[in-house]
């Protein structure tokens, strides 16, 4: 039986791939839990430091199967989706202490391109398109999307796409600030293994940290925010990673950080 979810670890960099290529990787009940089983596990394996999250096929993710919403035996509501499936999986995404880059391969819509928004680094090609796709058919924006589209593109421009439900080309993602960076079809895949490769090696201590103040920043004051950054400064000038990274500083060398 096909798996929905893929996992491969190669060199400190878990690659997590939505397979349901024939819905267009949309999302039911099996691949959304299965999604959150492979977070928790990438995030207790010492041995992975960077995750990816991608696609099979044409895709990246289509959001929520509507096969399975609209099949009385299947349906599991729209309380369980959100409060089961897709809430959580934000929630993971962001509370993991490790860089996750969305490698978004095709188009993101609806809540898979808010699982998108939601990772720390999103690579899309030129061929990519990303859709707001609720309102098209009668719902509102969730996992995350009213709380991140806002904040990367700011208040009008993602209330009108929200609103719209505009396609969106990876070239306009990138100058609105959506995406990180979009490069061509052809180097899509080379530029996303040397971004994940870069991040394996890493101070993954240290990148956890810039993880929860850059969640914290959204809510804080600059009072709290500067009392944050100054705790989570003295733990880090504590780790091993610090004390790698001076010496190879001093010693003119590249570090070799273990992410403790």
């Amino acid at each position: 039986m096909t798996q929905p979810i893929l996992k491969e670890i190669q060199n400190g960099v878990a690659t997590l791939t939505f397979n349901r290529p024939e819905v267009f990787n949309s999302f039911n009940r099996e691949m959304a839990l299965m999604l959150q089983d492979e977070l928790d596990a990438c995030a207790n394996n010492e041995g992975v430091r960077t995750i990816v999250l991608t696609g099979s096929g044409k895709a990246f993710c289509a959001g929520q199967d509507l096969k399975e919403v609209t099949t009385p035996e299947l349906n599991p509501g729209f309380k369980k989706i959100l409060e089961e499936h897709y809430n959580p999986i934000i929630t993971k995404i962001r509370e993991i202490e490790k860089p996750i880059i969305a490698a978004v391969n095709g188009v993101a819509a609806g809540a898979g391109a808010n699982i998108a928004l939601a990772c720390d680094i999103v690579i899309a090609h030129e061929k990519v398109s990303f859709i707001q796709a609720f309102s098209k058919i009668g719902l509102i924006p969730d996992s995350g999307g009213t709380f991140f589209l806002p904040r990367l593109i700011g208040f009008g421009k993602a209330n009108a796409l929200m609103m719209l439900g505009d396609k969106v080309s990876a070239v306009d993602a990138e100058k609105m600030g959506m995406v990180y960076k979009v490069t061509s079809l052809e180097d899509f895949e080379a530029v996303v293994s040397t971004t994940a490769s870069t991040l394996s090696q890493m101070p993954t201590k240290a990148l956890g940290m810039m993880k929860h103040l850059m969640n914290e920043s959204m809510n804080n004051s600059l009072k709290e925010q500067l009392d944050m950054e100054s705790k989570y400064q003295i733990e880090a000038a504590q780790s091993d990673d610090y004390a790698e990274g001076v010496s190879a500083f001093i010693e003119k060398r590249n570090p070799n950080f273990k992410g403790k």
